[in-house]
């Protein structure tokens, strides 16, 4: 007999609310503090600047890891929309603007869990769904907020390539394996998310 295939649950409990406020602030510092010294950062890029875009993962991460620890419908909005707050808040140089990236990245994360009707959790999927962040926030900044004026059209593209990628890494691959290390812990036991460290990295759990 073929048992029932396993439905996650969708509605969000105490501990999903605590834990996933918890990310977006602690994100939202983290994110004042990158601000902050991006100034002097960016200088390493002053030849070519959109290339300073391979930095961009800093700003995607809650996203991704918040869907993966959290594992309910609108953790990546959630997460990433609050942190941008967070950081509007503390004193961003980017001003209120931060809220639409907040939103628009925590977007295409969120999409490519919700594809997956948020019952996959494993490398690739936390790496497309960086990569779906960086594409969708520099897609934004390029061409509908239109940032940057003075780049050229391959310049644009390069900018959104290069976010893209750091979403992949930064946001996609650290996420994954920071969730992974915090699960083994035990800080998740009262999340979905507290066996991760023991499913696999590449396909799906075994119920």
């Amino acid at each position: 007999m073929t048992s029932p295939t396993l439905r996650p649950k969708t509605s969000w409990s105490v501990a999903d609310i605590v834990v996933a406020s918890v990310i977006a602030v602690a994100s939202g510092v983290i994110f004042w503090g990158w601000n902050a010294s991006y100034g002097l950062i960016s200088l390493a890029f002053v030849a070519f600047p959109p290339a300073s875009a391979f930095l961009s993962g800093m700003w995607l991460f809650p996203a991704v890891l918040g869907a993966l620890i959290i594992r309910k419908p609108g953790a990546a909005i959630y997460c990433e929309l609050l942190a941008a707050v967070i950081s509007a808040l503390l004193g961003s140089q980017w001003g209120i603007a931060v809220l639409v990236s907040g939103l628009v990245q925590g977007l295409g994360a969120e999409l490519v869990f919700a594809a997956l009707h948020y019952r996959l959790w494993n490398l690739p999927v936390a790496m497309i769904a960086g990569a779906a962040s960086g594409l969708f926030g520099a897609v934004t900044e390029a061409y509908i907020l239109a940032y940057f004026v003075e780049y050229t059209a391959g310049m644009k593209i390069f900018h959104v390539a290069a976010m893209s990628f750091s979403g992949l890494v930064i946001a996609g691959l650290l996420s994954f394996f920071a969730t992974r290390a915090l699960a083994r812990t035990g800080a998740l036991s009262a999340l979905p998310s507290r066996r991760a460290h023991q499913e696999p990295v590449f396909g799906r759990e075994q119920r």
